[in-house]
């Protein structure tokens, strides 16, 4: 069993219902859900906020599950292929978001430890997806820093 920081249980075993269609009242076109998922990209959506948009609102007012079932790719392929792609992987962003806002909290509160902890998890977690895209969608000389989160943050 894999524990990261804390000493509870994390929630594995939770998996999605196996489809390999989609189903017959999603019927939107591949190439109109592509427009779509680039138009929120640009607008500045991340990609899971594009899934639930899609989910939500739909294309055309047409909801749409599962992208990858409908267009098959899924939403960062199809933001690739259409260069609207952000810089870095989304968990890694969401990460480096977290520990600057911690490490602003941190400056103004030096004596809060619980928070100090956090962002030491925080800052270990990083390090360790960094190792994981590194070379990949990370350069292979990229080291995380405070400042440089901050700077690609901007």
């Amino acid at each position: 069993m894999a524990r990261m920081h804390t000493r509870r249980r994390g929630s594995s075993d939770s998996d999605k219902p196996v489809a390999d269609e989609p189903p017959e009242w999603s019927d939107v076109d591949e190439d109109a859900i592509e427009e779509r998922v680039v138009e929120l990209a640009e607008q500045g959506h991340n990609p899971s906020v594009i899934g639930l948009k899609l989910r939500d609102e739909g294309v055309q007012g047409t909801p749409v599950p599962n992208v990858k079932l409908a267009t098959g790719k899924k939403i960062t392929e199809i933001l690739e292929e259409n260069d609207a792609d952000s810089d870095l992987p989304e968990d890694l962003r969401n990460l480096m978001e977290r520990a600057v806002r911690l490490r602003e909290h941190m400056d103004e509160n030096p004596g809060d430890h619980q928070n100090k902890r956090a962002l030491q998890n925080t800052e270990s977690k990083i390090r360790r997806l960094v190792d994981y895209y590194r070379g990949d969608e990370v350069d292979a000389d990229f080291t995380y820093s405070y400042d440089t989160a901050k700077e690609i943050l901007e």
